[in-house]
């Protein structure tokens, strides 16, 4: 597993073609697949509500590619952040979209596989080495976890079937329990100590 800096995150972006932009800000922001980023859809953005709806990926099949229904247990409606719905529109302004169903990146539907060959393009442009888009959620995981989410919270983002898998996978960067018992108890000291301070404030008034 490569995690992508931030840095190596805002630098493939900057130096990717504005159309894949959408992209990169979905699998890095909103933790999306490579295949279901690209069956994002304008309809899937509740603007109000600042939500993603993955609903469908697209695969790449001999000859053809075919949209069907996210991996087993993985449709999922993603909170995102202002910043993610103000790309997008943007995005919508700037390049457009594409097809009939308003796809937010070229196709009809979306090439996963074209799509990671321009992937590469930026990261090389980038300068930056050993990156799939794949790392692209990876490095979203690890920012929820960094956070302070749980396992349940973190697997229901990623779309994972169970709470298990985001552990077998990110199991090394979750707090083990005596980082946990050690914050727990800090807490406790602190609010121990605000308690006496305000009790000797309350005597000397």
């Amino acid at each position: 597993m490569r995690i992508p800096t931030p840095r190596e995150v805002n630098a493939i972006r900057d130096r990717a073609e504005p159309f894949l932009r959408p992209l990169l800000d979905v699998m890095a922001y909103a933790g999306l697949r490579i295949g279901e980023a690209a069956a994002v859809q304008v309809s899937d953005v509740d603007w109000l509500r600042r939500t993603v709806h993955v609903a469908r990926q697209v695969q790449n099949r001999p000859g053809t590619r075919e949209v069907c229904p996210p991996k087993h247990g993985s449709e999922r409606v993603v909170p995102v952040p202002s910043a993610l719905t103000e790309r997008l529109s943007a995005a919508m302004r700037d390049v457009g979209v594409f097809g009939s169903a308003q796809w937010f990146l070229p196709g009809d539907p979306p090439s996963p596989n074209a799509l990671r060959r321009w992937f590469e393009k930026a990261c090389t442009a980038a300068g930056v080495d050993g990156i799939t888009p794949h790392d692209f959620r990876h490095f979203y995981a690890s920012g929820l976890i960094r956070s302070g989410l749980d396992a349940v919270s973190v697997a229901r983002a990623m779309g994972h079937a169970s709470p298990a898998i985001t552990l077998a996978i990110y199991a090394h960067l979750f707090p083990d329990a005596a980082d946990r018992t050690r914050a727990a108890a800090a807490d406790l000291m602190a609010s121990t100590a605000d308690s006496a301070d305000d009790l000797r404030t309350e005597r000397e008034a």
